[in-house]
């Protein structure tokens, strides 16, 4: 019997692996009315955990600062649990580096709104991210090297 495998693509657990805050400057820092400056900084990485399972980690650093002074830092690792089987190799890579991505961005995007206003900030709401931009850049990084 010829019996075709079909591919397997399913996520078995979303969860936020790492969460913190840090208000160096509370309480004075809710005195201030100036406008803070928003620096953005996004990774990710994979790895193997066993036969066809996967976890992909996003993480994200957000700083509001005013001038110098720090308003808050916040940084989540938000992790998935992915089950691919049955898939050519050469479509893994893409899948853990764009597909995984683009299903946890959106619960990376609520803890870091979540736990910003539950600080006691305007939410901090983050633009959309193109992973398959950021994979194939990656991609022809590594390519030349």
């Amino acid at each position: 019997m010829n019996e075709q495998l079909h591919p397997i693509f399913s996520l078995e657990k979303i969860y936020v692996k790492d969460l913190s805050l840090e208000i160096p400057n509370a309480p004075t820092i809710f005195l201030e009315r100036e406008t803070p400056e928003i620096n953005i900084q996004l990774g990710g990485k994979n790895q193997t955990i066993d036969d066809g399972l996967y976890e992909v980690l996003l993480t994200v650093t957000v700083t509001a600062k005013i001038k110098e002074k720090v308003m808050f830092l916040v940084e989540v690792q938000q992790a998935g649990i992915f089950r691919i089987l049955n898939v050519p190799n050469e479509e893994i890579d893409p899948l853990l580096g764009i597909g995984c991505p683009n299903i946890l961005f959106p619960y990376l995007r609520e803890a870091v709104s979540d736990v910003v206003m539950r600080a006691g900030f305007p939410p901090v709401l983050m633009s959309p991210v193109n992973f398959e931009s950021i994979y194939h850049q990656k991609k022809a990084e590594t390519d030349k090297n």
